[in-house]
């Protein structure tokens, strides 16, 4: 592991310990519903023995458990451990690393990653992993946001943060954000990691989160989450404001009874493995 692969591991491990509660009370209402998505894309079923990588609070592993698979989830941060096995006591989760998995090969029928990639530093290690302990035509699963430029709930924080952030700011690199954004992209990466990449299905969803307020949106990016959370805890308070007043002006737009309705767009990958 180099150095700025580790820097970013334990950057991103530090962060999820810290923002695991408020993950659990800003996002579950928009990441939940992808999970279903997901767990349907992996054909899980009943009986069906699953590997949920980057678990957090438990949502994936969750949706599959109601279908009467047998799930198993996994995460590196022992907050996000703590809180799924105390919402989800009749499901297995253990800490883990998803670059270098303990579980020996082809233990799972189906593996499984809601919004992880873009927060570990080795995305390519992840996937070998996953294709590693997958069983013979076994299906691996994932889900990943949509760039800014198709997905308005990200493109309103994007362009706010561009628009008024100082984004000189002492962060560890790391993949990009909106990582495998394309067929093409996802075929190249899947087949480099041993996936036959003439099975992929790569599906594009958008689901609309309603949130209560217009400051909920900048809450959530401010206080439960990693990347864009640092680099807004580092600005001035008067950028800080300005940010937060720009989102919320892009938030009113999306006015639905009492509360906002903001589209959000994610990609949804299924491929099969050797």
């Amino acid at each position: 592991m180099n150095s700025n692969t580790g820097l970013y591991h334990r950057f991103q491990q530090e962060g999820w310990q810290r923002a695991a509660a408020a993950y659990d009370a800003f996002w579950k209402d928009l990441t939940r519903p992808f999970a279903l998505d997901l767990v349907r894309a992996a054909g899980v079923t009943r009986g069906t023995r699953l590997l949920d990588l980057a678990c957090g609070p438990g949502y994936a592993a969750e949706a599959a458990y109601e279908r009467g698979a047998i799930p198993l989830g996994v995460d590196f941060s022992p907050e996000m451990i703590r809180m799924a096995k105390l919402r989800l006591p009749l499901i297995r989760f253990c800490e883990g690393d998803a670059r270098a998995l303990e579980f020996q090969e082809h233990s799972f029928d189906a593996v499984i990653m809601n919004f992880g990639l873009p927060h570990v530093s080795d995305p390519g290690a992840v996937l070998r992993e996953a294709r590693r302990v997958l069983k013979p035509g076994g299906i691996f699963g994932f889900t990943v946001w949509a760039g800014p430029e198709s997905n308005p709930g990200s493109g309103m924080v994007h362009d706010a943060v561009r628009a008024y952030a100082d984004l000189d700011v002492p962060l560890p690199s790391g993949p990009d954000y909106f990582i495998f954004g394309s067929a093409e992209e996802c075929g190249n990466e899947l087949a480099e990691a041993g996936f036959k990449a003439d099975s992929l299905v790569f599906q594009s969803k958008t689901r609309l989160w309603e949130v209560p307020s217009p400051s909920f949106l900048f809450e959530a990016e401010l206080h439960a989450g990693v990347r864009t959370s640092a680099v807004l805890r580092a600005q001035r308070p008067e950028v800080l404001l300005a940010i937060q007043k720009e989102i919320e002006r892009s938030v009113l737009a999306y006015r639905s009874g009492p509360g906002y309705a903001i589209p959000f767009t994610a990609h949804v990958i299924a491929v099969k493995g050797v």
